[in-house]
């Protein structure tokens, strides 16, 4: 199957002095700072919208939705994980369960979510969290020369490559849908 590949452009935005105080947010410098420690060329950058959504965000950067890279936290037999998964689909819990040996994994609440990962659902980034979180990175996101992210808050992103996106995670590739 042929991809279009986009390494998509931001909409620009007039509100530059709320983005610099946006960059300011803790999550961002915690995600930007782990970005910096692994070696990864990507800079997070603050959108001026929140982006949610991967819809939100594929036309917010004016890419495919399969583009972005979903973090999504599930309760793993009551610990976190972390699937990194394309926003064109999503996750199947049982193949990642049967998978990983989980009796059962589930959508995790979002005080879950904030306890293990300091940043609030629609911002969770792959990394820059308070420890480790074991991780799954969705196979279909390797044909997109570049991916694109959640930088720790809704309105940050952040863009990268599948292979970096593993390394940087310390991620095991997988089909998760």
């Amino acid at each position: 199957m042929t991809r279009k590949v986009s390494t998509g452009t931001p909409a620009p935005t007039s509100d530059d002095a709320g983005r610099k105080m946006r960059t300011m947010h803790p999550n961002v410098q915690a995600v930007q700072d782990a970005l910096t420690a692994a070696g990864a060329k990507g800079q997070v950058i603050v959108l001026p919208d929140a982006v949610t959504t991967a819809a939100q965000a594929a036309a917010a950067l004016n890419v495919e939705v399969g583009q972005i890279a979903n973090s999504l936290i599930f309760n793993a037999d009551g610990g976190p994980l972390l699937v990194l998964t394309s926003g064109a689909h999503r996750v199947d819990t049982a193949k990642v369960a049967a998978l990983l040996g989980y009796a059962s994994v589930k959508r995790a609440t979002p005080e879950f979510v904030k306890e293990h990962t300091g940043q609030p659902i629609g911002g969770v980034a792959p990394l820059g969290h308070p420890k480790p979180i074991p991780t799954l990175v969705d196979i279909a996101l390797a044909p997109y020369e570049v991916v694109w992210a959640a930088g720790g808050i809704p309105h940050a992103v952040f863009p990268t490559t599948y292979d970096e996106l593993v390394r940087i995670t310390g991620g095991t590739p997988a089909e998760v849908a």
